[in-house]
């Protein structure tokens, strides 16, 4: 019998007031019974409008359908079609914005919980499954990955089961990019990217850690003397950037990608740590994505009193929703049409508060989009031993600069067509490398469409 309850399963959750004092996955999972009985809530729609919105199309009705029955198995067998990452996918991707926002059954009503089915599917299947994925014949050709990231693990993934002999190059010493260094262990256990990236070892892909492209070896030296017939360039936009206001450089100011680097990937909120941080007793986040979420949050679990800044409303905030509500029961305040100008300093040159200006925003130019511009003479003062900028990233200018023929975008992107190639031949690019900073998801369709086009590529030749 199908399930019309207009209400999907909730998610099993930490107490907001326990989570927010440790540093273990806030969500819980669905447990066998739940997502049996979300799955049939799925109507099966003939057309897949879900799977339209997935941008590695995973078959979703297919996967949910095999759930339904009870087959996780089978679900896994369908989603790994499409996806090297389903456990990363299930917990980061937005899917409230791609394949849940165009569920037939969100007309009346709440769509069917796709992402914690699938979370639900690769957990299961971590915990059960004992069999060895099998490594694909080899055809005789190389390819090398620069970037451990989602783009490059989908990269990575997609050719290796086509028998190429794909080697990934990491400039840290640890693989999985920002999945390792950026997303926090409470959102995205470190053990799980690390699994997904054993699965792809088993298909035969080799990871080459603390290999910086551009220094230790440039792309050239890859295609002309070590063998590699093309590349993929999933370096990501690791670059921070900053506002250029006056006390950007005092102690106690760090970029959301040093912060979340420290405590993420050197785990620097373990007592035993060899890495500082200090988030001090009231810290402040500049901005409003989901890397600002994942800083506040983070500081909040160190013992800070946080505020985040973001100089819009509320309504333009373009973290993921369930990330604010998260935030906000965590008991992180929000500061609103509200804009850092200068940053001031105690008597030994460490951040003492945010003086920022008050905003209003305008009508919606011809775009669509208000300007949010200064109300003159309102200012407000914040507290703060901690600054926290998440204001956007860049790609890091190494690669275009030791790299002959490759052209990129002023801002720093590399140029790619919607399959990846760039202007030198054999090289391809994608994720936030050619886009600047965007989501997992997207990062990994980037990745599995110059997949395609590596393979047509080396065909041709």
């Amino acid at each position: 019998m199908p399930n019309m309850s207009l209400t999907r399963n909730e998610m099993p959750v930490q107490d907001a007031d326990v989570r927010n004092k440790n540093f273990k996955e806030v969500a819980l999972g669905y447990t066998e019974e739940q997502a049996v009985d979300e799955a049939k809530r799925c109507l099966n729609c003939k057309n897949k409008p879900c799977t339209n919105g997935c941008p590695v199309q995973i078959d979703i009705p297919g996967f949910i359908s095999k759930v339904a029955e009870g087959d996780f198995d089978g679900a896994y067998a369908v989603i790994t079609k499409s996806s090297s990452l389903p456990a990363v996918c299930g917990r980061v991707c937005p899917q409230e914005t791609q394949c849940e926002c165009k569920c037939v059954r969100g007309i009346k009503g709440e769509p069917v919980a796709i992402g914690r089915l699938e979370r639900f599917v690769a957990d299961w299947h971590n915990a059960n499954s004992t069999g060895a994925a099998e490594k694909p014949v080899s055809n005789g050709h190389k390819a090398a990955i620069i970037g451990s990231g989602p783009s490059g693990l989908a990269c990575a993934g997609d050719l290796a089961k086509k028998g190429y002999d794909v080697t990934v190059f990491e400039a840290l010493h640890v693989a999985g990019g920002v999945l390792s260094y950026g997303i926090p262990e409470f959102r995205l256990p470190k053990s799980i990217v690390q699994k997904e990236i054993e699965g792809l070892k088993a298909l035969g892909v080799k990871v080459e850690t603390n290999t910086v492209v551009g220094k230790t070896v440039s792309i050239d030296e890859l295609m002309n003397d070590e063998g590699f017939e093309t590349v993929f360039i999933g370096s990501g936009a690791g670059l921070p950037r900053f506002m250029n206001i006056p006390g950007e450089n005092l102690n106690g100011v760090y970029s959301a990608n040093e912060f979340l680097t420290r405590i993420n990937l050197m785990k620097a909120y373990k007592e035993d740590s060899t890495t500082p941080i200090k988030a001090g007793t009231k810290a402040v986040i500049v901005g409003g994505g989901n890397v600002a979420m994942d800083a506040a949050r983070c500081a909040k679990r160190l013992g800070a009193d946080v505020s985040i800044v973001y100089r819009r409303t509320e309504k333009e905030l373009p973290a993921r929703a369930e990330e604010v509500e998260h935030a906000k029961e965590e008991g992180i305040r929000f500061c609103f049409l509200t804009n850092p100008i200068e940053i001031k300093s105690d008597e030994n040159g460490w951040a003492k508060s945010v003086v920022c200006e008050k905003m209003m925003l305008t009508e919606p130019d011809a775009s669509g989009r208000a300007k949010a511009v200064a109300i003159e003479g309102e200012f407000v003062e914040i507290e703060a031993d901690c600054v926290i900028m998440s204001i956007g990233t860049s790609p890091n200018p190494l690669i275009k600069s030791t790299t002959a023929g490759l052209d990129t975008q002023k801002w720093g992107g590399i140029i790619a067509d919607d399959n990846g190639a760039t202007s030198k031949s054999g090289v391809y690019a994608g994720g936030d490398a050619v886009t600047g900073a965007a989501t997992v998801i997207l990062a990994m369709g980037a990745g599995k469409k110059a997949a395609a086009a590596m393979d047509e590529y080396m065909q041709n030749k």
